[in-house]
């Protein structure tokens, strides 16, 4: 599967959305993308890339377009 594919499939899976969805999403645009669904989300691309994010990058995974830029730094290519 390609990178592209695990990091989508990471978001719909953890909020039940559509891959037309996915472009401009933002950290608590939908109901879903709370707290708790962040850390979902997290443990999803963790488990994908089989990686650990740091706790700074965590925070900063504010969005889809962003979170593709801090897993660059985790040797994740799009």
């Amino acid at each position: 599967m390609l990178n592209i594919e695990l990091y989508n499939e990471a978001f719909i899976k953890s909020f039940r959305l559509n891959t037309d969805q996915l472009e401009n999403l933002e950290y608590r645009s939908i109901p879903a993308w709370d707290s708790m669904g962040h850390m979902v989300l997290i443990a999803a691309l963790e488990e994908a890339f089989n990686i650990i994010l740091d706790t700074n990058d965590i925070i900063d995974f504010a969005s889809y377009k962003n979170g593709k830029l801090i897993l660059n730094k985790y040797n994740v290519v799009f």
